[in-house]
């Protein structure tokens, strides 16, 4: 049986935070696990990833033994959602340097334009166990 997918995400930063809400609303089968890459876990995926846990600049997106990062992260988030998300696939008419100079963009002034929550999203008890905080 495979793994479910993994969301690696920055559990402080209010822009990933409502990517995780978005997902969750609009997820089509819940299968996804949330991990906040402030937890150990998370940590060690991070790293595991070349992604540095204390400056985290992507989310990853992390299914059947793949990691996608950056653009390809949302485009491989989005085939799992359902409303406008699907939508993002197109995204891939743009060249990847193009786009993920955009994300980058984004990624670096996160916390400036969204901002910065001092705890990481706390879940429902519904979903509580599908996520991993520190």
């Amino acid at each position: 049986m495979n793994e479910p997918a993994v969301l690696l995400h920055d559990g402080l930063c209010v822009l990933c935070s409502a990517a995780v809400r978005y997902t969750l609303n609009h997820e089509r089968a819940p299968t996804i696990r949330f991990v906040a890459i402030q937890s150990d876990e998370g940590q060690r995926l991070a790293r595991a990833h070349g992604i540095d846990p204390a400056h985290p600049d992507s989310f990853l997106f992390i299914e059947n033994g793949r990691a996608f990062s950056k653009t390809d992260g949302v485009m491989a988030l989005a085939q799992h959602l359902d409303g406008p998300a699907p939508l993002i696939r197109f995204a891939r008419l743009v060249p990847r340097p193009i786009r993920n100079w955009v994300y980058d963009r984004v990624a670096r002034n996160r916390y400036h334009i969204f901002g910065k929550r001092s705890a990481c999203l706390v879940p429902d008890p519904v979903t509580r166990q599908r996520f991993t905080l520190p």
